[in-house]
Order: structure tokens, then C-alpha cells, then sequence
């Protein structure tokens, strides 16, 4: 892994960041992706929002590249571009919590606080045998407690990086490799036959599903599209006109019809095509959407949020999974 053994904070602290609730083999692409085309903290800093996003494209949980870029812009404005080297400062910059502080801390200043991510968390559990929840208030203080209790003072960079690629390669959560361990003796699950059921998890989030009708609005060259920028999903992230269902979607032509000129504010809209349903599994929602292709015969007058863009530009803008699908295999009429 290119960040292995790296001491540049920056580079730590993007990959730290690319890495949270991606898995690696995806997050080394986009690694060597922005370090390429942002190589120094200030370059990221004064790259245009939009591109960034783009660069993210298909990363998901889009308020990491949003932190991302604030943060950037904090350090390259506010502290002359020099990434902040005591543990304190670094876990006051946006979007950095108590584990990505911990491991830039560590990894590229070598100061002494451990890392306790999800691999740490399995180790810990299994070796003591804990049966606390790691989601609890109780668990976070507890094996925090431990994980600094075990850590090497003197070489906390070594050991974070060592506990924390036993966890990934021998402590794994699926089909751990206990007949190789050499912890396993001292090892209180698998002494007692626990491995499968530690650690314990308290909370389960609800997932829901959302249906997404999706208008394609075409006047002659241009398609309208806007930002999303509510406190949903997919913020800064582009759509075409969007209509939110309340259920299942329905091949009804003549209520989406209605629904089309009433936003746009004319009656002669032609709807083309209706597609067949798309479907993108977040963490805690599924969303069902579908695309409607449509063609009006003068501009459209709708809320101030959409905007009208060429159908050759569209690829200048970062657009969700589900649209990136469908785009993939269909050009609009």
C-alpha cells in the first residue's frame, strides 16, 4: 500500500480519510489519483471544488470530500500550508476524529497515542475475551483505555501500523486465521471457542428505501441539472430534476407528464422514454430511481436551483452512482 511507512502528514491524513468506510482496494486508486493531481496540500486547497468532487466521484460518503476541501483550505490559508504536528491541533482541524488524529500523530510525528480503528477493536475484544458492546459509550472508553495501555511508547508509529495489520490480515472479521496465529494460546476467544462472536455490536441502523424519479429535461442542446446542497445524500453533488416518491415507481406517463409541466411551466412536453429501475445500496438506505427522457420545445422556468448545461458537459460534473449508471448506458435524446 503506497502509503505504508509514510511520513508526510498530508499524505497520511489523505489516505486516512479516502480509507474511512471505504476498503483499501478501492481507496488506493483514488489515493494515487489525488496525490497525483494534488501532490502538496496547497494545490488541493486552490483546486475548484467542483474538480475535487469529481475526483472523488464514486467514493461515496461525500462529507469527506467536503471536510476534505475546508480542511485543505484551513491549512493552506491559516497556517501558512504547514500541516499542524501536535495531536490536540491536528484533531481541531474538520472532519478528523480521535482515529485519524491518533494515526497522523503517530505515523508521521511518532507521538504517542494509539490508533483504535475496527481491526485494533478486534484484536482487543478477542484476545480479552470483552464482551462490552465496541458501539457503547461504556466500549469506546474501555478500549481506548486498553489500546493505550498497550501501546509502545517509544515506537507508537510501529506498533499502531503492526496491531493494526494484524487485525486486517490474521485477527479478520470473516474466516480468521487462528491455526497461524501466534497469539492464539494466550488468545481468550479462541481458548473458548468465542472468535465468532466477538466483538459485539449494540446498534443496527434502520435502513429505509427512497424512490427517485428522475426528469432528463432536454431544450435543444442543453440539460438542466442542479446541486444538491440540503443535509441529505449526496451533497455538492449533481442531479438531473428530481421528483422523490413516496412508493414503488410506476410506468404512469400521464402523472409524470403533469408533474413535468406543471415545473416547467408549459404544456408541450414530450416524454421519450421511461427507463427500467436502477438501484443503489447505501449504508443505511436503498434508492430506487428511475429516468424519465424529455424534451420541451422552449426554455424551461423553473426554481432558480436548476441550471441549464450542454449535453457535452456533463462529464464536468460529479454525479451520483445511479446516474453515472444510467449515463453509462444511455445518452440522452
Amino acid at each position: 500500500m503506497p502509503w505504508k511507512g509514510e511520513k508526510d502528514p498530508y499524505r497520511i491524513w489523505l489516505s486516512e480519510i479516502i480509507l474511512q468506510q471505504t476498503r483499501v482496494e478501492q481507496g488506493m486508486a483514488y489515493y494515487n489519483k489525488f496525490v497525483s493531481v494534488y501532490p502538496s496540500i496547497r494545490q488541493l486547497a486552490m483546486a475548484p471544488e467542483q474538480e475535487v468532487f469529481k475526483l472523488w466521484e464514486g467514493l461515496g460518503y461525500y462529507s469527506r470530500c467536503k471536510n476534505l476541501i475546508a480542511t485543505a483550505k484551513f491549512v493552506s490559508s491559516e497556517l501558512n500550508g504547514r500541516f499542524p504536528d501536535k495531536y490536540e491541533e491536528v484533531r481541531a482541524l474538520k472532519g478528523i476524529g480521535p482515529y485519524t488524529a491518533a494515526a497522523i500523530s503517530s505515523f508521521a510525528y511518532n507521538l504517542p497515542y494509539a490508533v483504535v480503528d475496527g481491526n485494533v477493536l478486534r484484536v482487543i475484544s478477542r484476545y480479552f475475551g470483552i464482551n462490552t458492546p465496541v458501539d457503547t459509550t461504556e466500549g469506546k472508553k474501555l478500549y481506548n483505555f486498553l489500546a493505550d495501555a498497550l501501546l509502545d511508547k517509544k515506537q507508537p508509529a510501529l506498533y499502531n501500523q503492526a496491531i493494526m495489520d494484524f487485525g486486517a490480515v490474521i485477527c479478520k472479521a470473516q474466516l480468521p486465521l487462528c491455526s497461524v496465529c501466534v497469539q492464539r494460546k494466550d488468545c481468550h476467544a479462541y481458548t473458548h471457542n468465542l472468535v465468532k462472536q466477538l466483538p459485539v455490536k449494540e446498534k443496527s441502523r434502520v435502513k429505509k428505501t427512497r424512490w427517485f424519479y428522475y426528469f432528463v429535461v432536454e431544450y435543444k442542446n442543453f440539460l438542466y441539472i442542479r446541486k444538491r446542497s440540503t443535509k441529505d445524500i449526496w451533497e455538492n453533488l449533481y442531479e438531473f430534476v428530481l421528483k422523490e416518491s413516496d412508493g414503488e415507481l410506476v410506468d404512469d406517463r400521464n402523472s409524470l407528464k403533469s408533474f413535468l409541466q406543471s415545473l416547467v411551466e408549459q404544456d408541450q412536453v414530450i416524454i421519450h422514454n421511461v427507463s427500467r429501475v436502477y438501484r443503489q445500496q447505501l449504508s443505511h438506505q436503498t434508492i430506487v430511481g428511475q429516468f424519465i427522457n424529455v424534451k420541451i420545445n422552449k426554455p424551461a422556468f423553473m426554481q432558480k436551483e436548476y441550471e441549464a448545461v450542454l449535453k457535452n458537459d456533463l462529464d464536468k460534473y460529479p454525479f451520483p452512482k445511479i446516474i453515472n449508471a444510467w449515463l453509462s448506458q444511455n445518452e440522452p435524446v
